[in-house]
């Protein structure tokens, strides 16, 4: 495919959300590319820029891709309360004019700058604050409505990531919410041990007449969750537990 080119630049944006391959390697399609050449795939020059926000990504890539990939790594600080302001302000144009309230969009970019510095999160809290005061019959987006539509955004990234993930990964994420929500809030736990989620994970494929995957995969699915910050994951004595984030069981 690059036959009559010297040199090629391949950019991965959200490289992070690279979605393992049957064997459960997600580092695939980097090695393919960064070996193109060495294997005589072709001879062209192959460069790739691979784009994340998580700064551990490079440490969860496997050693031999690591090796090949010879990486120069670039970071680039969040946007700050300003920058926030500025993007929101160029998309004032999708709001009827004098709809947003002069406080709204600078409370919102200093409340993402404080959280994240990500302008498509504050653009998407912009957007739900929108929406909620339409359904409130609001002829004005006001501050109040910005806390709403932060815990609005945050539901619509996590069903936009299940609404992407593979069978057995949802039917895992409805294991942990099925045992979030039948939960004893007295009990004192905080998380639950991966043979726990696996009971659950199992009853799942059976009510979903699907076999269902070994435990080592389930973990390793777990860790992947963790990884893209949809579940916390922590090590114990026990070994695993794993417990979703709050905003994400609805």
């Amino acid at each position: 495919m690059f036959e009559d080119l010297d040199a090629a630049v391949i950019t991965l944006d959200e490289v992070d959300r690279i979605q393992p391959d049957a064997d459960g390697n997600r580092d695939n399609i980097l090695m393919q590319l960064s070996r193109a050449r060495e294997a005589q795939k072709t001879d062209t020059n192959i460069g790739i820029i691979a784009i994340s926000n998580k700064l551990d990504y490079p440490e969860k890539m496997n050693q031999r891709v690591r090796s090949s990939f010879g990486d120069a790594e670039l970071l680039f600080p969040p946007y700050d309360a300003n920058q926030l302001r500025e993007i929101m302000h160029a998309r004032e144009d999708a709001f009827y004019e004098g709809a947003l309230d002069s406080a709204v969009i600078p409370r919102a970019a200093a409340l993402a700058a404080r959280e994240h510095g990500d302008a498509r999160k504050a653009i998407r809290i912009l957007k739900n604050a929108g929406v909620i005061a339409e359904e409130k019959g609001d002829t004005k987006v006001r501050e109040a409505h910005l806390e709403q539509a932060k815990h609005h955004a945050e539901a619509d990234r996590v069903a936009e990531h299940v609404s992407t993930q593979t069978p057995h990964a949802r039917h895992i994420l409805l294991a942990l919410a099925l045992l979030t929500k039948n939960a004893d809030p007295d009990d004192g736990e905080d998380g639950y041990r991966t043979t726990h989620v696996y009971d659950a994970y199992k009853t799942v494929c059976e009510q979903e007449s699907t076999d269902p995957l070994k435990i080592d995969r389930v973990r390793q699915l777990l860790d992947e969750q963790a990884f893209l910050d949809i579940i916390e994951c922590r090590r114990t004595g026990g070994g695993h537990q794993k417990a979703p984030l709050r905003p994400t069981v609805y």
